[in-house]
């Protein structure tokens, strides 16, 4: 197995490992930073590589596909970490489109594959994700719903970028003499 495949596989591993911790149902958002930088063993944003994209890429599209949740791609600071997303998932949340395409060194190779391979991409400036995965140090705490919640996964590294990831949960309010539902 060469290195490339290797980390698709790792990217997949990751990716399913999280989706079947944090529980998301049919339709829900998995939100996903990627710096390929980061993967091939460079400094953020020093080596955008298409290549290496489309590998995590295509492993992460897999298992979001398999668990039938929406992939939404977070695109580098030069977009304002703007979102790439299915048209349909943008319209069933409501998030209103903006006028841009990703390319690597504006928005990132990440983003950019997202892109390519989505049957109708759509540009988003915000979401609130349901759980979301963060390749590299992206910073995707900003796409998540309020109360995100940290999982710990076997993958800790795809290539050689540092990999976190998030469940998000409803808020608890109450104080004292609430009771809450056990999830």
């Amino acid at each position: 197995m060469n290195e490339m495949t290797m980390i698709g596989d790792e990217a997949y591993r990751a990716a399913k490992e999280l989706l079947e911790i944090a529980g998301l149902k049919k339709g829900d958002l998995f939100v996903v930073g990627c710096s390929t930088s980061e993967v091939g063993g460079a400094e953020i944003g020093s080596f955008s590589s298409p290549e290496l994209a489309e590998m995590v890429f295509g492993g992460i599209y897999q298992a979001t596909e398999e668990a039938e949740v929406y992939l939404v791609a977070q695109c580098c600071e030069h977009l304002n970490r703007a979102l790439v997303l299915e048209r349909e998932a943008a319209q069933r949340y409501g998030y209103e489109a903006v006028n841009v395409i990703p390319q690597p060194k504006a928005g990132g190779s990440f983003a950019t594959a997202a892109y390519k391979a989505f049957e109708e991409p759509v540009m988003v400036e915000h979401v609130k994700a349901h759980a979301g995965m963060d390749i590299g140090d992206t910073l995707i705490g900003m796409h998540l719903k309020d109360v995100a919640v940290p999982v710990r996964i076997r993958t800790t590294q795809i290539g050689d970028a540092h990999v976190v990831c998030a469940r998000t949960r409803p808020k608890y309010i109450g104080g004292g003499r609430a009771v809450y539902a056990e999830e």
